[in-house]
């Protein structure tokens, strides 16, 4: 299977996300617009659109780029308790009827602000427990009709989902992609995603998850297409090797600077993939060839934990690695977003599109 590579818009109303450019009306719908067809003329597949309380709602803004664009295809996370199930498939399959296809779907299980949108939270078991219902239901209303399902958080009766999601080529509906690094999540994604995200963890760490998530699925008796894999990581390219570390570097002493260390283990118990992330660093700033573990000591979160560092052949050489484990599906970004955009499009999508 060829690789996908999709890039990240952030999503946020306050600005200078991980240190993007700070402009005035930086998340108006002219601004996202300008990335969005950036992404196009730059020959990226689309871009995840980050989600959570307090954030603009995912499928709104995907729906204003789908309008503004062509090919772009966003990758909208939502979480389950934000959306019923039913009232989601129903508004994703809208979505991709209008857009002849493009949509794909993030599902996101960590906590968030829960009370302020009227959800409530249970332990984790409870939580992916609810996230497999809601994965199986979205599902079985994309590609069945008179559906009736009676599960433990979620039931339906006799409901059938138009406009109907057209099957195009190998693609039965929108991609269900997931993340979460538990045993639980792990279990979840085994049976009922289509795309099992990673973060930016060593080739050894992702190669392992990826010998255990297809053991897994085998084990439980996966009903689906084989589950394929993902990686989302900040990509930090420049010109050369040498100016690359030289800027990164740079930028870790900025964040040092303006963030301070890191308290310890701030998700130990919460989150299992960030601390994953974070539990890097005490194996070394630089692991592998270049990927660069030093931000998440000093505030970088998520993505923004570790860095592929290096020149465009550089940076193309690890993601390469990536692939001959298995890894078919790339979310990369840096900032300033526009002007990564840009560059990485130009110099590192050649490197590694069939």
């Amino acid at each position: 299977m060829s690789s996908e590579f999709l890039w990240y818009i952030p999503n946020q109303v306050t600005p200078g996300h991980r240190g993007d450019d700070i402009v005035a009306d930086h998340n108006s719908l002219d601004t996202l617009t300008t990335q969005a067809t950036a992404l196009e003329k730059h020959r990226w597949k689309g871009a995840l659109l980050g989600t959570g309380w307090g954030r603009p709602d995912t499928l709104t803004v995907a729906a204003a780029l789908a309008a503004r664009t062509t090919t772009f295809e966003p990758l909208v996370a939502v979480r389950p308790g934000y959306w019923s199930p039913a009232h989601f498939a129903s508004a994703a399959a809208t979505l991709d009827h209008l857009t002849n296809g493009r949509v794909r779907v993030n599902i996101v299980s960590g906590k968030d602000n829960l009370g302020a949108y009227g959800d409530s939270e249970g332990d984790q078991a409870d939580r992916y427990a609810r996230t497999k219902e809601f994965l199986q239901l979205v599902r079985k209303l994309w590609t069945e009709e008179n559906v009736t399902y009676r599960g433990d958080h979620f039931h339906v009766t006799d409901s059938t989902v138009t406009p109907r999601i057209t099957p195009r080529g190998d693609r039965p509906h929108p991609t269900l992609y997931f993340g979460g690094a538990s045993e639980a999540a792990e279990r979840v994604a085994a049976t009922e995603a289509d795309v099992q995200l990673f973060w930016g963890e060593p080739l050894d760490g992702v190669r392992k998850r990826i010998e255990r998530l297809t053991a897994l699925s085998n084990q439980l008796g996966r009903e689906h297409a084989p589950l394929q894999f993902g990686l989302r990581v900040t990509t930090f390219v420049r010109d050369t090797t040498e100016q690359a570390w030289a800027d990164a570097e740079a930028k870790v002493v900025e964040l040092a600077t303006t963030q301070g260390t890191r308290p310890a283990n701030p998700f130990q118990g919460t989150a299992v993939g960030q601390q994953r992330l974070l539990d890097l660093a005490t194996r070394g700033d630089v692991l592998d060839d270049n990927l660069y573990t030093a931000p998440g000591k000093f505030g970088g979160g998520g993505a923004g934990t570790t860095w592929l560092v290096g020149s465009a052949e550089d940076v193309a050489k690890s993601l390469r690695k990536y692939q001959d484990l298995g890894i078919t599906h790339f979310v990369l970004s840096d900032t300033p977003y526009l002007q990564e955009i840009e560059r990485q499009g130009d110099q590192l999508l050649p490197l590694l599109q069939d």
